[in-house]
Order: structure tokens, then sequence, then C-alpha cells
């Protein structure tokens, strides 16, 4: 299938720089979004660093069956899932490893939300709240699912609308890149339909604006993706813009 793409990140209303990164690799049919955490640089050196991991990771690896993965393919996982994985889990190591250098870096990490698409099929990987949704047949559907208190509380107990509206704990995460030298990565793989839109997010732009204002978003920008992605970033700024906001769509035709 053919793909179109975009991506756009922002600042935000209420940050003084931005942790985010995004990666648009066409060449492998790479997407990749990371929400970087640690407070003054390190934020943003986590991100850019796992953006440029897991890319050359899939540049090295490419058509080449006698490069050795630094990490063993996971056999629970079909070919695209497991590179991605491997990918992430090596990026995971190399943040972690940069966080342990200096005490400067100490307690940095990212999230990392990613897809690739080969063959007619999308996978997915993510660590961390940063999201991916896919957009078919007019609806829109949250593909993974948050590392994070808040949803671990949702599991536990049956929060009303207004308990997760003032849940005091939204934006702590309980899994990251850089954290552990070993990560665990959530990944599936779904089959692509022509006509459908991957949107891949940090929690700037989902932790604003709730999913079907994001559908009608990328539904009016008909089908004029950097459109969709600067008015998904006005939308986040306009309910406040609390964070850096990250917005990449890829679509398949």
């Amino acid at each position: 299938m053919k793909l179109r793409f975009a991506g756009r990140t922002d600042v935000g209303r209420k940050r003084s720089h931005n942790e985010d990164r995004y990666l648009v690799q066409p060449e492998d049919d790479l997407f990749v979004v990371c929400d970087g955490m640690g407070g003054h640089a390190s934020g943003e050196i986590a991100s850019q660093l796992a953006c440029d991991e897991v890319g050359g990771f899939f540049r090295t690896s490419r058509g080449d069956g006698d490069i050795t993965w630094p990490y063993k393919p996971d056999k629970r996982l079909n070919e695209y899932e497991s590179r991605l994985s491997v990918g992430i889990r090596w990026a995971n190591f190399r943040v972690f490893e940069k966080a342990s250098s200096s005490l400067q870096f100490k307690g940095m990490g990212t999230t990392c939300v990613s897809i690739h698409m080969a063959n007619g099929s999308c996978a997915i990987a993510h660590v961390g709240d940063s999201r991916a949704y896919r957009i078919r047949d007019g609806a829109i559907e949250q593909m993974t699912e948050d590392h994070s208190l808040l949803n671990d509380y949702k599991k536990l107990a049956q929060l009303s609308e207004e308990e997760i509206k003032n849940f005091p704990h939204k934006n702590i995460i309980v899994r990251a890149l850089g954290m552990k030298e070993t990560v665990l990565v959530d990944t599936r793989v779904e089959e692509m339909r022509s006509g459908d839109v991957y949107l891949l997010c940090c929690d700037g732009l989902s932790g604003e604006v709730e999913d079907p204002e994001m559908l009608e978003s990328v539904q009016a920008a008909r089908g004029d993706l950097d459109r969709a992605c600067a008015d998904l970033i006005d939308r986040a700024n306009r309910h406040g813009g609390r964070d850096n906001i990250t917005v990449v769509l890829v679509q398949a035709e």
C-alpha cells in the first residue's frame, strides 16, 4: 500500500522548551513519537536518543539477514512486531546507559509509541502513555493501553468520569524507556485497509483533546494530513496547552 504521512510538534502554552521528538522514516515505513521526561535538557535528550536509536536499528538491519540484532527476536511475535520491539528495547538500553553516565542525566527517560508498516500489516509497539489510534470507517479506536498510574487505578476500581477527571496523579507513568536496563514492550499487529489513518501522539494531545474531537479534526481536513496535524495541535492549545504537543498521521491508500 502507498502511505501518506505528516508530523508536527509544538511546545504548548505552559512549557518553556519542547521535550517531545518524533521520527518519520519513510524508507522503512517507520513512524515514532517520544515524550521525554527528566527536566532541564534531559527529557529532550532522552526522546531524541530514542528516536535516533530506533531509526538507526531499522537502517542497519534493513534487508541484511547477516546483521546480528542486539536482542533475540521474540518467537511469539511476527517479523514486523519483533523488529519494532527489538528496536525499542535497544533504544531503552541506550537511554538507560546515558541516564547512568552522569548525575546531569539521572532520572531521565521517555515514552515511545511507534508503528511499522509492511506487506499490508501495521505493527504497533509502545512503552508509556503516548498513544496510537486508528481511524477506520468513520470511527476512532485507541490501539494502545497507557502504562500509567491512572490506568492501573481504572483497572482496579470503577472510577466515575468525575473521578478520572480529578485524578491527582494523571502524569505518573509506570513504564518508560530509561527507567531500567530492560523494558517490556507491548506490541500488536493489525491488517491495514485502504483509507485507514493511524494517529500517533503524546499525552499533550490526548490529555487535552477527547477522542471524538480528534476524529472530527482529521475528518474535517479531508485528507490533508498537514492541515489535520496543525488543527489537532491548535485544538490542544485552545484547551490549555499544558504540555508539549506532538502528532504524526499516516494514511494507507
